[in-house]
Parts: C-alpha cells; structure tokens; sequence
C-alpha cells in the first residue's frame, strides 16, 4: 500500500536536544534548569501550558494538534518514543484523515491545513444528527479548509456539491481528494464577501436541490489561543455564511466554531450570529460543544457547533459520548498508539511525499483510516474490546 506526507520535520540542533530531556508524558517541566532560552524562561516565570514543549504518550488521546506543529516549543507535537515531532501523516491521523487523503502545497501550508481542520470523525458525528430529517443529502462546503468537515460527511452517505476557499494551495489539497465527488469547476477560489464569488457558488448549485451547508468561518479572533479581539473583520465573516444560507436557503446550516465564540463579548457574540440566522428564517438548536475524543477521534480537541434547521418543529437527538476513559459501558477512547503505533519509523528530517509500506499488525483504528471497513464496524470491534 501507498502511505503519504510521512514526512518529519527536521528540528534545528537545539530543539533536537531539546526533546531528548522530555520522556513520554513529559513537558517543559522536565528540561534542566540549566537550559535557557526566552521563550522556556517566560513559561517557568509565569507557569505556562503543560503542552507547551510535549511529548505524546502511547496510551492516551493526543493533546489539539495545532497549526505549528512543526516546533517542540508549540504543543505537544514529539513522537512518544523516537526523538522528532510528529510527521505530517501523523498529525493527520490524529485529526482522523484517512490514509488516502493526501495534502498539497508548501510545507508551512500543510502545517496549517492539518491544525486548523475539523476532525472527519467528529464532523461525521454530527451528520449523523440531522440525516434522520432528510430525504436526500446534499451539501456545500463554505470557508471549507482542506475539507475535514465535508470528509467526514462524506463519510456518512452526503454528497459534496461545491466547496469555496479563499486560499490556493488549501484548496489544492481539497480539490485533489474531492474532486472526485464534484464537478472541478464547483471547487470555488475566493473572496466568499466579493459578489462574483457568491454569484459562481449559486451557479454551481442552481440545478441541485441543497439540503445542508456547512462551514466553519476563520475562528481566530473567537480563539483562546489567539488574541480574541472583539474587532477582528474576521469576526464578521460569519454573515457572508448568513448570506449565502439566506439565498440558498437549505433545510439545515451547520456552522462550527471553537468554545470561545460563546463567551466573546460577555456572550453577545453567540447571540448576534444566532439572532442573525433567526432573522432569514432559521430555528436555531441550542449550540452543541463537543469533545472530539468521545467520538473516535484520538486527539482531545473542543469544537462548537452551530445547528440551524428551516422547519421549527425539528427535534435533533442530543450528543451522547461514543467513547470514554470514564464510563465502562463506553469503548476507551482512542488513543495515540491505536493512531500511529505501527507507522514505519522515522529519523528526524526523513520522509518521503509518497511511500510504499506494509502494516505488520493493524489497529482496529488502522483499519478505520485505511479504508478496510466503514465507521460502524470499527465501533463494533471497539465495543467488543470493553
């Protein structure tokens, strides 16, 4: 079989030696006294994240792989055993990519791509909460990244209709793994606030009936991890989504976001955009936070998901866990060496775009990723193993 972007990204010398003080589990804590840098001496002077220069362990979910997962400082980004950072189809595993999925463009694109993409399995998931409304299940993916969220309803029977992107070599690697599923010409490049951009995603649908958009506008200035600035202009990127859904008028919307869109603005943010949708027709579900872990993804990542339905009398089941380390009716969840314990090793630096490898022994999550069986029997193989 073809194993792809397993790719490690070689470390300068002295993050290299870095690692080497980090044991499984361990963090920032673990590094000598003796080492200094700026950033190490901010964090021990101001107590920082237990992430912030981690190593994975085996036996656990990972922590939320970032967009700069490329650096020991960053996250908790270094192998559990062999002394890199994690390689790109690593990282894309933990987000619950299945093998065959492919990223394009540059090396810092791809960093991206993968950090700031819905998990396929969680996006999955929360298909499954509005399929039992419709009669027919076709979607369009807005503000779509490399296309996590259309993925994972892909996954569940949706059929893609048409994406928009505004960045190019993000949409490369949408366009490569979906364009099997629509048109070329429907994989919409662009400014989704110009008006010629807009007119060509209503082209692409004219002749479809469009049961469900999705999309997750930039979510940077609603992050903890970031600056959270109440007058970002990405911020309101939210109403162009508004705006196509107004024109369209599917039966469902879902729009997802990280947890800080609930509390920005003392929690005015959340109730603007749900006020916003109300006004063009949309009863909106109460928003859904979810932890991706307890849906099949092996990596602890929040998400927020914002549910709006045309026909008011729409009841949508409410989320309950797929997986947990906490109840013993529940499968565990999915941890890093069910991910990737049996990806050929690496050496720093080393990888290769395209290779050929044979799994020894394959992971019921393995199995998930390459393809071999579908999301339901994977979870009867977990189910089985409580």
């Amino acid at each position: 079989m073809k194993i792809y972007n397993h790719i490690a990204c070689k470390l300068c010398e002295y993050e290299a030696k870095l690692a080497t003080y980090i044991p499984q589990g361990g963090n920032w804590q673990n590094i000598p006294d003796t080492v200094h840098d700026k950033r190490l001496d901010s964090i021990r002077t101001t107590g920082g994240r237990t992430t912030y220069y981690g190593r994975l362990r085996w036996d656990k979910p990972s922590y939320t792989i970032a967009t700069y997962f490329n650096r020991v400082p960053n996250g908790c980004n270094i192998h559990p055993e062999q002394n890199r950072i994690l390689s790109n189809r690593e990282a894309a595993r933990l987000q619950s990519f299945p093998d065959d999925f492919v990223f394009k463009g540059s090396k810092a694109s791809q960093f991206k791509q993968i950090g700031n993409a819905v998990p396929p399995l969680l996006a999955r998931f929360v298909s499954t909460l509005i399929k039992p409304h419709l009669q027919s299940y076709n979607f369009i993916d807005l503000f779509a990244g490399c296309g996590g969220l259309s993925e994972g309803f892909i996954m569940n029977g949706f059929n893609l209709i048409a994406a928009n992107e505004i960045d190019a070599n993000i949409m490369m690697t949408n366009e490569f793994n979906h364009s099997k599923y629509a048109p070329k010409e429907n994989f919409i490049l662009g400014d989704i606030t110009k008006q010629d951009v807009q007119q060509h995603l209503f082209d692409a649908c004219q002749d479809t009936q469009i049961d469900v958009i999705v999309g997750g506008p930039p979510c940077q200035g609603f992050s903890y991890a970031g600056w959270r600035n109440p007058n970002d202009k990405r911020n309101q990127l939210f109403r162009e989504f508004v705006s196509v859904v107004c024109h369209i008028k599917p039966k469902f919307f879902i729009m997802e976001n990280v947890p800080g869109i609930l509390t920005m603005k003392g929690g005015e943010t959340i109730k603007e955009i749900i006020a916003a949708f109300s006004e063009v027709g949309y009863h909106i579900n109460t928003p859904i936070k979810l932890k991706a872990e307890e849906y099949g993804v092996p990596q602890k990542r929040r998400r927020v998901f914002i549910i709006g339905s045309l026909d008011s009398s729409v009841e949508l089941a409410k989320p309950t866990p797929l997986f947990s380390d906490e109840v013993p009716s529940l499968p565990k969840c999915i941890n890093v060496k069910d991910a990737i314990g049996n990806f050929p090793p690496l050496l720093d630096g080393e990888g290769e775009i395209e290779a050929d490898f044979s799994f020894a022994e394959k992971s019921a999550y393995d199995r998930l990723m390459l393809k071999e069986i579908d999301f339901d029997e994977f979870y009867k193989i977990c189910k089985c193993g409580t």
